[in-house]
């Protein structure tokens, strides 16, 4: 047979060798046995067609080869010698092996098709060893240059970054699953909740209500936590990322998960002060501020030991993007076994390209496809917070809506949850009377006692406003809102959360 003398290609020299030099990966007798079981038996495609491509032959001419046998079995067509020689009658490559012959030699060297999965992986496999090979090669040469621009720490995650892209499409374990497969999976999770005391599905929020309205925050999941500045998105977000690590610690893994918190907000410090006082029981401010009492250190010293093997861990990057934040992701659940992951906000995100791209709502929507797929990527739930249109600063009513996600691109689309933090509170402080000319001092007083009565009732009062949950019921679940803590907690058990 034609080119056989590549079948050795990528094998070691010898040592003898006067010119010892190593080729690239490949296995030319493969590449030739898999096209003469495609030209012989077009059903043979359905063994590799759903992961095996042109590009992954290391002949060239082979890989021609097989994309036209591909096109012509997809359009319904026979892919045989004869069909396939007017395509190549005058094709360069071919010439320089025996031209439109060539095809009928490899039909007729065929013993059996039976191995044409076998063959096709083989061809699979040998690419990703070429594709390695380049990404080193690329790496030790971008590592001798100096740029002033990307620094060491910019190569390893790009590098980083190609080998997650090649080691996700080189997995060819995809397709489908049966019925029963999934369904003994669906009894596992179902029957792991019945036995534990929360009796939910998913990764607790450490909020029963909201817990019992989600049924914990799913794997794969995007969660979107939406609201406009000041309603406490991030408090919420850390209360949860928080709750979720120490259940975990508590329970030795059997519970909650293990939190990557990605604040491009707020500093690592800044968060952690509010953690801290959070659990130690003092206000923030006052701990910025160094106004603290002696008796204070003490509930320091035990929240910070308690904190200090809470499996919570916190990447303060601004500006990342969804490539690095997936590196940073998948290096983690390496390391540490990541089971939730949070994002403080999308709208500080960038895209993939190195520019920003000129349609701000383009790039939000390549930005949410992006952290969705990472979620399915690394089977986790993945909280991000995001701000909402000024629009709802002009209704009387300041409850959001989804319409006030929808200048934000495809983020109502690709949610599987989306979620609204109100607090009435805040509005309704900003809403005090102002006695007027026309009002008589009874009237003045009527209205002012209305207005302190409303907001006794609105007071520390917070509402997770479920909009969207593809997989649940929506609905309004009320907490209870501690803004000297930063705390979200659950509300006394006689407060109910409001049905939809």
């Amino acid at each position: 047979m034609s080119q056989t003398s590549f079948v050795a290609a990528g094998a070691p020299p010898a040592a003898d060798d006067p010119v010892a030099y190593r080729t690239p990966p490949a296995n030319v007798e493969a590449e030739q046995a898999l096209l003469g079981a495609l030209l012989v038996n077009n059903r043979a495609l359905d063994k590799v067609g759903d992961f095996l491509r042109a590009e992954h032959f290391f002949d060239p001419a082979h890989g021609r080869i097989f994309q036209a046998i591909t096109k012509l079995i997809e359009k319904g067509q026979l892919a045989n010698p004869v069909t396939l020689r007017s395509l190549f009658a005058d094709d360069a490559d071919l010439a320089s092996v025996g031209g439109a012959g060539y095809l009928a030699e490899l039909a007729a060297s065929v013993v059996t098709v039976v191995n044409a999965a076998d063959y096709g992986h083989a061809i699979h496999d040998h690419f990703l060893r070429r594709q390695v090979i380049q990404i080193g090669e690329d790496m030790v040469n971008e590592a001798y240059r100096h740029s002033l621009e990307r620094t060491a720490t910019d190569h390893i995650e790009e590098a980083e970054r190609q080998l997650f892209e090649l080691a996700t499409t080189g997995d060819v374990k995809g397709g489908f699953v049966a019925l029963g497969d999934a369904l003994g999976r669906a009894i596992e999770v179902a029957t792991a909740a019945y036995r534990r005391d929360s009796q939910i599905t998913g990764v607790t929020t450490g909020l029963a209500d909201v817990d019992r309205k989600l049924g914990g925050l799913h794997n794969s999941d995007l969660v979107i936590l939406a609201g406009r500045p000041s309603m406490g998105k991030t408090a919420l977000a850390t209360n949860i990322g928080v709750n979720s690590a120490r259940r975990y610690l508590e329970t030795e893994g059997r519970e909650g998960a293990v939190a990557g918190f990605f604040s491009l907000e707020m500093s690592a410090e800044q968060l952690a002060t509010r953690i801290l006082a959070d659990l130690a029981g003092v206000s923030s401010d006052k701990i910025r501020r160094g106004d603290v009492k002696d008796s204070d250190f003490p509930r320091f010293l035990e929240a910070s030991h308690t904190l200090s093997r809470v499996p919570f861990f916190i990447d303060d990057t601004p500006a990342l993007s969804v490539g690095t934040l997936r590196t940073r992701a998948r290096r983690l659940k390496r390391t540490h076994g990541l089971g939730l992951i949070i994002i403080d906000y999308v709208q500080l995100m960038r895209g993939g390209g190195i520019n920003r791209s000129e349609n701000r709502v383009q790039e939000l929507s390549e930005i949410t496809r992006g952290l969705k797929a990472i979620a399915k990527e690394l089977d986790v739930p993945v909280v991000a917070l995001s701000q909402l249109s000024r629009a709802v600063e002009q209704r009387d009513d300041k409850r959001p809506q989804l319409a006030d996600l929808r200048e934000s691109g495809s983020i109502e689309q690709d949610a599987d949850v989306v979620m609204f933090v109100y607090r009435e509170q805040y509005y309704h402080e900003r809403r005090e009377p102002v006695q007027k000319e026309t009002d008589s001092p009874d009237e003045f007083r009527k209205r002012y006692e209305t207005w302190r009565s409303h907001g006794e009732r609105v007071h520390n009062i917070a509402e997770v406003i479920l909009a969207k949950q593809r997989h649940g019921p929506i609905g309004t679940v009320k907490l209870h809102f501690d803004g000297e803590f930063t705390r979200f907690s659950d509300l006394d058990p006689h407060h109910q959360s409001v049905p939809a």
